[in-house]
């Protein structure tokens, strides 16, 4: 993606199912788990290089010894930051008993992490500041191990003002207005109730207070807390959470917007934000790794009892396509399959753009997630070509040569690497005042590739959402090559509304997409189109109703796509350039095509899942009427 945005988070939950001696005699080492974290969490790091989080449970502690880790950090390289000081703390502990590692109750005493259930995090930050205190795991603390909560995921609520003020009524007092508190505070609350109900029950039946303890860490009903907990939850969330004595879950939201897979089986449990981290960190097969069903949630109980239950009313299933297009590790077979499509469905309408001069024109792609798009399109163009190839030898007749079969078969599309993106250039970049002038150089370009005058380039991105990057960089880099025709290509659809489940786009006018459909109604004398739009979501607001339409729409309503493609197009072309310049974007129709199971397209097309997506669309279009810089969440 060559525009920037923050988006998503990783999570990485883990249970050992076997005593950590079995892990000792089997493995090699006590720390299986531990290790394992690491490969889950490091295969996982382009979900979250903000910081990073992990905690731990020990079984049965004895009294008095620590049975919580946890640690976080913020460091430039976290995870690295993270098990450099985890594994400091087991070599000093080995420095000062050679064989702890053979003393399973000595090394759960005293090593941190040497336990049997673990949740890591990765965050992206789509908001606020950056501190250790926004990292995940949060942890709720008390005296009764049935009642300690850790809490981590990848979410983000809609309604987190309308939680909070339940959290009031409920007597609480929460430290911050904030989404991962809020939900922490809410499984607390119901945890706390429902260790209450337990107790009084086993204390009436006249159990004594050690044995009650004990029988409600058997007995904690997960799914009931869970259930009440969430059940106002709008937004687009899978969040995780453990218990003190060793209860774990793993929950998605009902309709399924954030991804998670799980895999078990006698020795382990896991689930993680992408399938294709469990494939290569336990070497298990595709088929054995399955997705928790939106509304579900994953329950593993201390003794080891494994459920999936059925904790919220699955709805509509709307599982980001954004994860398929860019997000996720391209590793997955689906994922991998499905960008490929993408880049092959889009190739019509680039053939048309080129005129289908394919003689004449360069095959390229930005570097570096929208490389397999890339394969896809090469493939189309080829299918095509082939079409070609196949008429060329039927009008030769009977009368052909050997020479001029070759020549046909030896045609083929024209590929290059032209761009070449200098990484070490980006994380230099970092003072606004010159950022423009250094943008500019983020990509290399490769001499001598293109025809001066004669060939038309088409390069293809995944998404293009701001299009800063195009104007300041992408486009003069290949300008400089003097192509008669520059071409981006979109394998996703146009960008037009901002999103509210966990990726960072909360501004509707940062939107190449919006401002090329604003100066279109400026330019024909619509504006009014706008301010009747805003005066319908201003009424709505009034109304309490903000929630229950989407009039953002009405903005895009008097333009086809390529009145906009081709609008974006002029906006996105720097006034000094010498090449025509077109953009090409994915039709949501072909998106859908090629991504038949993941349906969540809210920001191509403003039909959000919950009533707070329609919410949030409407705050952004209020706060661009009233000049508010602002987001909408």
């Amino acid at each position: 993606m060559s525009d920037q945005i923050k988006h998503e988070c990783g999570i990485a939950f883990l249970r050992l199912l076997k005593p950590l001696e079995f892990y000792r005699q089997k493995y090699g080492t006590p720390l299986y788990g531990l290790n394992k974290m690491y490969l889950l969490m490091e295969k996982q790091h382009n979900r979250g290089q903000d910081g990073a989080g992990i905690a731990n449970i020990k079984f049965d502690p004895e009294p008095g010894h620590r049975f919580i880790s946890r640690s976080r950090s913020i460091a430039q390289t976290p995870i690295k930051d993270l098990f450099e000081r985890i594994s400091s703390r087991v070599n000093e502990a080995r420095r000062a008993d050679k064989d702890i590692l053979y003393n399973i109750p000595k090394l759960k005493r005293e090593v941190p992490f040497a336990g049997e259930l673990y949740l890591g995090h990765l965050r992206y930050g789509t908001y606020g500041r950056n501190s250790i205190e926004s990292c995940h795991p949060f942890l709720r603390q008390n005296n009764r191990m049935t009642q300690n909560l850790i809490v981590a995921g990848n979410f983000n609520l809609t309604n987190v003002d309308e939680l909070f003020d339940e959290l009031i009524e409920l007597g609480q007092h929460p430290k911050e207005k904030a989404d991962t508190v809020t939900v922490m505070e809410k499984i607390g609350h119901f945890l706390d109730k429902e260790n209450e109900k337990l107790y009084r029950e086993y204390r009436d039946a006249g159990i004594d207070r050690k044995e009650a303890v004990e029988k409600i860490a058997e007995n904690l009903d997960i799914e009931t807390i869970l259930k009440k907990a969430t059940e106002r939850f709008d937004g687009g969330y899978v969040m995780s959470g453990l218990m003190g004595h060793g209860d774990g879950f793993v929950l998605r939201d009902p309709n399924g917007i954030r991804p998670a897979y799980y895999y078990h089986d006698d020795e382990i449990a896991v689930v993680c934000s992408e399938r294709a981290v469990i494939q290569t960190v336990f070497n298990v097969a595709y088929e054995g790794i399955h997705e928790l069903p939106p509304g579900h949630a994953f329950i593993v109980k201390k003794s080891g009892k494994i459920s999936i239950s059925d904790i919220l009313n699955p709805a509509e299933r709307k599982a980001c396509s954004f994860e398929r297009i860019y997000f996720s590790r391209g590793s997955d077979a689906e994922i991998y399959s499905e960008r490929k499509e993408l880049g092959n469905l889009v190739v019509p309408q680039i053939l048309n753009k080129i005129e289908h001069d394919l003689d004449n024109t360069v095959f390229s792609f930005i570097p570096n997630t929208a490389e397999t798009a890339f394969y896809g399109m090469l493939k189309g163009v080829e299918n095509y070509l082939n079409t070609l190839k196949a008429d060329k030898i039927k009008a030769l007749g009977n009368t052909f040569t050997a020479e001029q079969i070759t020549e046909i078969l030896a045609e083929r599309p024209r590929v290059e690497k032209l761009a070449i993106k200098d990484v070490k250039l980006r994380t230099f970049i970092t003072d606004d005042e010159h950022r423009d002038d250094m943008v500019t150089h983020v990509y290399d370009i490769t001499y001598g590739t293109v025809k001066p005058g004669t060939d038309n380039v088409v390069v293809i991105d995944d998404s293009i959402v701001r299009g800063t990057t195009l104007k300041k960089s992408i486009i003069r880099m290949l300008d400089r090559l003097n192509p008669k025709h520059i071409v981006i290509v979109s394998s996703a659809p146009q960008i037009r509304y901002p999103d509210c489940y966990g990726i960072d786009m909360a501004k509707i006018q940062d939107f190449i997409a919006f401002k090329a459909a604003t100066a279109l109604l400026e330019e024909r004398g619509l504006w009014h189109v706008i301010t009747d739009a805003y005066t319908e979501a201003k009424e709505l607001e009034k109304q309490g109703l903000l929630h229950t339409k989407n009039c953002a729409k009405q903005i895009y309503a008097p333009f086809t796509d390529e009145e906009i493609s081709d609008k974006i197009a002029e906006l996105v072309s720097p006034p000094d350039i010498k090449s025509k310049v077109s953009v090409v974007y994915q039709s949501v129709d072909n998106l859908h095509k090629a991504c038949p199971l993941n349906l969540g397209d809210w920001y191509f097309t403003g039909d959000y899942p919950t009533p707070g997506g329609m919410r949030v669309s409407n705050r952004a279009l209020i706060n661009f009427v009233e000049g508010k810089n602002a987001r909408a969440y």
